[in-house]
């Protein structure tokens, strides 16, 4: 069995959680809530924006969660309750203790796009996988060109992280449009899919990166409208989701084609996704 280790830690087995507790927890929606979750003891190696943990909640079971938030020796993760286990992940009080493994699966590498302008598109809980990489080329600014975000919800209460959507919004430094898909009392801003603002854009092909997460339709709508613009599929990545149960390439139920998603994804390039997101039984 393969195992991960960092200077100064202990190896650490890939398949046995690591207790972190839940030190923060911040209600985004009335179905969403953010964890901090910190270390008792040993701390897993530091993931990159993109990858996932497998979180463990005591007696229900582990489901794959992207990481939403990555400081020195915190995880951040953002749950939506839909099942019985993010339900109890999403119920969980602070100091509650959850059991985590990981760091799993690819990254947006968004570092090697600089020079660049960042397209990110993220459709409802879409975002949280994609607030790192807003993050981070916020905290490495002059690193790019443009920073575009477009992020959509079905209505204004369900965006995830508000406050910073708003304070985005106000930055002279990017542009960030946000969308519903239907009309809502006391909105004032776009009315439509996200598809609606990223084809309005005008963008320059070859100096573009695209950055995509949400519902695997808009996704796939949204990456047809980007290379319609010219941008390259290679140059667009998208962030899958399927059935992850080890993480670690063992179990094969993440398989997409010839891809096991938590090992060659849940980062991929359009290049490599777009053919396979247009055969119906995958």
């Amino acid at each position: 069995m393969n195992t991960r280790s960092r200077p100064g830690t202990d190896l650490v087995e890939p398949m046995l959680p690591v207790p972190y507790r839940v030190a923060e927890r911040t209600v985004e929606t009335h179905d969403s809530v953010t964890l901090r979750l910190d270390p008792l003891g040993r701390t897993l190696s530091r993931a990159r924006p993109g990858q996932f943990m497998m979180l463990y909640a005591r007696g229900v079971g582990e489901v794959a969660i992207s990481l939403s938030g990555i400081s020195d020796g915190s995880l951040g993760h953002t749950v939506r309750a839909v099942g019985a286990v993010s339900r109890a992940l999403h119920d969980s009080p602070r100091g509650t203790v959850l059991g985590v493994r990981g760091p799993f699966g690819t990254g947006w590498e968004a570092g090697a796009a600089a020079g660049h302008d960042l397209v990110i598109v993220a459709g409802g809980v879409g975002l949280a996988p994609l607030r790192p990489v807003v993050l981070a080329a916020l905290a490495d600014r002059t690193d790019y060109r443009r920073v575009i975000v477009v992020a959509g919800a079905r209505t204004p209460d369900e965006f995830l992280f508000r406050a910073e959507l708003d304070s985005w919004t106000a930055r002279e430094d990017m542009e960030t449009t946000l969308t519903i898909d239907r009309r809502a009392p006391g909105w004032s801003g776009p009315v439509g899919f996200v598809t609606e603002p990223l084809s309005r854009l005008k963008l320059d092909p070859p100096r573009t990166k695209a950055f995509l997460c949400g519902p695997e339709p808009m996704m796939r709508f949204c990456a047809e409208v980007l290379a319609g613009k010219g941008i390259a599929p290679a140059s667009i990545r998208v962030s899958l989701e399927r059935n992850m149960k080890c993480g670690a390439g063992l179990c094969g139920h993440c398989q997409l084609g010839p891809l096991l998603l938590c090992r060659d994804g849940p980062v991929v390039d359009y290049a490599v996704a777009g053919p396979l997101l247009r055969v119906w039984e995958l």
